[in-house]
């Protein structure tokens, strides 16, 4: 049987069809073997290593921009492969190897980042053009005009303290070699491709994949030069002997290109996920508390509970609020701490008998605490512990001021932006009071003046004659901190400002006329800014106390004497020594506290001397900080 004529035409496009698409099938996959498709830059990785970067909130730094390759000519793709091959040792960017926190702190160390010289202060009417504030911990950040010449990195903006950490305690590079070993097998990597590629020089390749086959191996095995096995020298020796040959050959070097980016890509998406994770490991350290004062806590509570201590609180009730004493305030939840702070104190008074402390801290170390101060003397001194959540307050408090909060830390950082070229930032370290502070006049309503201490300070002289000063009208006697001035945080703080030329200033050491505290209702007025920041339901709770704090006190604070207090010892590794002995107070504010491992060490002795060693549970709990 014949088909028609356009049935036959028709069964033949057909066929003809087929048979294209099976070629067209065979031929794609062929072309992307023969490396035809190398003409097209791959931006894949870059675009996915951006999007990383702001999604996770950690900005890359100083990251070679590789992407300039695209625009040069045939005629100098070879010059182009041997810089990149040049470029190609992994190293982390220069920032990373400088100053550091925070820094995300319970106790809003942001801080903690990496601990600047002491520079000049701008002046305030230098524009402030951007705030922000991170997790717990506030971070000010800005930009300014006319800022001194500085030397600190972003390492220290986005990592805090950590870097500062970083750079002390670096270590002797162990692993040279291997690192030299791995660079060259990358580059072997790069240029097989292309080698393999060349039917006449069949021995060349085998060499090569000889070679980064052997390297495989070992370095599978290796991650010091102590693990290298021996005659690795000689293979190193053959190894840059076959990549020298390698390279004297004409290649596609878009090719050699691409393999380099991927492999330059690779490299610092490793480095900067391990900088990341150091980081984080770093401010997870810092802020649990140790296992040993954990430990010491615990048993201190059990031993509580097992044969609790005789109720002395209504035999002391009176010398408890009598106002013709010297009394201190401290907000703690750490035993030590706090005990150190007023072994010092008592140890450099010349009246202890008159010194009474109160220890405000919560419920779930009230009663080892109670212990700790009953079995412990302080010369001649009162020590009296509270728990904060088990006071009669009004309802009206308790709504806002339900649980304990010690100083609020946090950093200060300042972009300049004079040279678009050059990027410096300043950062500075803060303290002020939190939220729980501003119970103070409805907790001790009969005394009408107090001596605020925070529990990571160290006393080293009399301080009786703070009660003698008159404080002229104002609230708060304070250290100021003139490196920061109210008009550089106009951002931060908003309109409310009322002289942009004062100074802020420092926790630590606080003189606190609580008579004057009620006249002016200090805490209504704390309350009424903390509500209308947390009612814009822009930042968080801690972060919204920090501006109501420094609203709240302003023209309220009365400046000390710098030589009172000392501070930045807990995270600026370069304060003179000097400056110690003059000092009335030292304070270890910052990440690096003395009572964990990753406090400075030069520093530590000077907290260490004023604890109370003789005790079992010390023994029991290995406490030796």
């Amino acid at each position: 049987m014949t088909l028609p004529a356009a049935k036959r035409r028709w069964r033949g496009f057909v066929i003809a069809a087929v048979l294209g698409l099976v070629l067209l099938s065979m031929l794609v996959p062929l072309a992307f073997l023969l490396g035809l498709h190398n003409s097209f830059h791959s931006a894949t990785a870059y675009a996915t290593e951006k999007q990383s970067s702001a999604s996770n909130g950690f900005e890359v730094y100083n990251q070679r921009k590789s992407s300039n390759s695209a625009n040069q000519s045939k005629g100098d793709q070879s010059t182009h492969a041997e810089d990149l091959i040049r470029r190609l040792i992994p190293t982390l960017p220069k920032d990373f190897n400088t100053s550091a926190l925070e820094e995300v702190e319970n106790k809003t160390t942001g801080t903690v980042p990496g601990f600047p010289v002491p520079i000049d202060v701008p002046k305030p009417q230098h524009r402030v053009d951007s705030t922000r504030i991170v997790g717990g911990a506030a971070e000010v950040t800005g930009n300014m005009k006319g800022v001194s010449e500085e030397s600190e990195n972003f390492c220290e903006e986005k990592f805090g303290s950590y870097c500062l950490w970083r750079q002390d305690h670096k270590e002797e590079m162990k692993d040279h070699r291997v690192k030299k070993l791995k660079d060259r097998l990358y580059v072997a990597r790069a240029y097989y491709p292309s080698i393999a590629k060349l039917p006449a020089h069949n021995k060349l390749s085998q060499e090569l994949k000889q070679n980064i086959q052997d390297f495989e191996r070992v370095l599978s095995e290796t991650s010091t030069d102590a693990d290298l096995p021996q005659q690795m020298g000689k293979r190193l020796e053959r190894m840059e002997a076959v990549i020298a040959r390698a390279k004297s050959f004409v290649l596609d070097c878009n090719n050699v290109d691409k393999k380099l980016r991927q492999l330059v890509d690779l490299t610092e998406d490793e480095a900067n996920f391990h900088m990341k994770q150091s980081a984080f490991l770093y401010q997870l350290a810092v802020q649990t508390v140790p296992k040993s004062l954990h430990c010491l806590s615990m048993r201190l509570a059990v031993e509580y509970f097992r044969s609790p201590p005789p109720d002395v609180e209504q035999s002391m009730a009176e010398k408890y609020m009598n106002p013709s004493l010297q009394h201190f305030v401290i907000f703690s939840n750490n035993i030590l701490a706090s005990s150190v702070v007023i072994n010092s104190t008592v140890m450099h008074s010349k009246e202890s008998e008159n010194q009474v402390f109160h220890v405000l801290t919560d419920g779930e170390n009230y009663f080892s605490m109670k212990l700790w101060f009953f079995r412990n003397t302080y010369k001649q001194a009162a020590v009296q512990v509270l728990n904060i959540e088990g006071l009669n307050l009004n309802e009206h408090d308790k709504a806002t001021l339900s649980r304990l909060s010690l100083s609020e830390e946090f950093r200060i950082s300042f972009h300049s932006v004079d040279k678009p070229s050059i990027t410096r930032t300043r950062t500075q370290y803060m303290s002020v009071f939190s939220h729980s502070h501003y119970l103070l006049p409805e907790i001790f309503h009969t005394l009408k003046k107090v001596v605020v201490l925070d529990d990571d300070i160290v006393v080293q002289q009399d301080l009786s004659t703070l009660w003698s000063l008159d404080l002229e009208g104002k609230v708060n006697g304070a250290v100021q901190f003139c490196a920061v001035r109210l008009a550089q945080l106009k951002n931060y703080l908003g309109e409310n400002i009322s002289d942009g030329n004062s100074c802020a200033w420092m926790s630590g050491l606080n003189i606190v006329d609580l008579a004057r505290w009620r006249e002016l209702d200090l805490t209504g007025t704390f309350q009424r800014l903390l509500q209308e920041h947390l009612n814009r339901g822009e930042e968080p709770f801690q972060a919204a106390s920090v501006r109501a704090s420094l609203l709240a006190f302003q023209d309220l604070v009365h400046p000390l004497d710098d030589t009172w207090m000392l501070s930045g010892l807990g995270h600026d590794y370069g304060l003179n020594i000097e400056a110690f002995n003059k000092a009335a107070v030292l304070h270890f504010n910052g990440n690096m506290k003395p009572w964990i491992d990753l406090g400075i060490p030069k520093y530590r002795g000077y907290w260490k001397r004023f604890l109370i060693r003789e005790n079992q549970f010390m023994s029991d709990c290995n406490v030796n900080p």
